[in-house]
């Protein structure tokens, strides 16, 4: 069987190899394709796309939009779309240009708490990545402000902590529009970890799939063998098709490899196919 993985990051967001190592150890696990969806940016595409060049492995543009629905977090992944689409490329830069103004907000917070940072410190240890609150975790780590990335979290980053920050979110449906737009699958990653109830997940889906939604992540490396179940189940309630990740990151997630998971993810390249011929039809059907 041909193996992927259709959720992978790299050092541009939250993960901590580079696209072109992501690229070599991809061949290494003897992987077919790996998408690369970091967290709301594209900037590690084209290194990706040229480390792959002529080496037989198959690269999926990708990304990987955080959203929000009734206050909680949901992630869409975008597969195979025109990451160079002008249009695709502007509302995402104005999407990234709110994660800026919060990361300044957080800053300043961090400052008025005793916490010698700058967004000049910042960029010199994270010159390439889009800073997530793990960098600014990382950061409070690395200096000694903090003895534990968790820590950071419950004394300044968490949700209900002093430095916290919220910041402005697109709704899974813009996101799932946007991806369209470029041509791209819209996948709804990882649905059990959003601990919706029933009636909220169907929500969410029925609202999604008028928008465009093609899949769902049915394969992902931190589930049980009921939830896959379940996410089977929605995927045949609401018509979808299957995709799968492992989310992998990297040293930041020691315990989750490429490809793998934690030792039992296997995706068909199958799922892949099957996406593509979905995203064709509805395409067609829209005309």
């Amino acid at each position: 069987m041909n193996v992927i993985d259709l959720h992978v990051h790299s050092n541009c967001s939250d993960g901590t190899l580079s696209p072109a190592e992501l690229a070599a150890y991809a061949l290494k696990k003897k992987l077919a394709a790996i998408a690369l969806t970091d967290h709301d940016t594209i900037d590690g595409l084209e290194e990706l796309f040229s480390a792959a060049n002529g080496t037989g492995l198959e690269v999926i543009s990708g990304i990987e939009f955080s959203t929000e629905f009734h206050g909680k977090d949901v992630h869409i992944v975008g597969l195979d779309f025109d990451y160079k689409l002008p249009e695709f490329c502007r509302q995402l830069t104005r999407f990234q240009n709110s994660r800026d103004i919060r990361n300044e907000k957080m800053i300043q917070l961090l400052r008025k708490e005793g916490i010698d940072i700058t967004w000049e410190a910042m960029e010199t240890e994270y010159p390439d990545a889009v800073w997530t609150r793990a960098h600014f975790g990382k950061f409070l780590l690395e200096h000694g402000y903090v003895k534990e990335i968790s820590e950071a979290f419950s004394r300044y980053l968490g949700d209900d902590a002093c430095c916290f920050i919220p910041r402005e979110k697109v709704t899974p449906a813009q996101a799932v529009r946007l991806i369209r737009l470029a041509g791209g699958i819209p996948i709804l990653a990882h649905p059990m970890l959003y601990h919706l109830d029933e009636a909220s997940m169907d929500e969410l889906i029925t609202g999604l799939k008028k928008e465009g939604l093609i899949g769902i992540e049915a394969l992902y490396s931190t589930y049980s063998a009921e939830d896959e179940a379940h996410v089977r189940m929605l995927a045949e309630r609401h018509g979808l098709c299957l995709s799968g990740g492992s989310d992998f990151h990297g040293s930041t997630k020691p315990n989750i490899d490429l490809g793998v998971g934690k030792g039992n993810l296997k995706v068909p390249y199958t799922f892949l196919e099957e996406l593509r011929i979905a995203c064709c039809r509805e395409q067609e059907a829209k005309g």
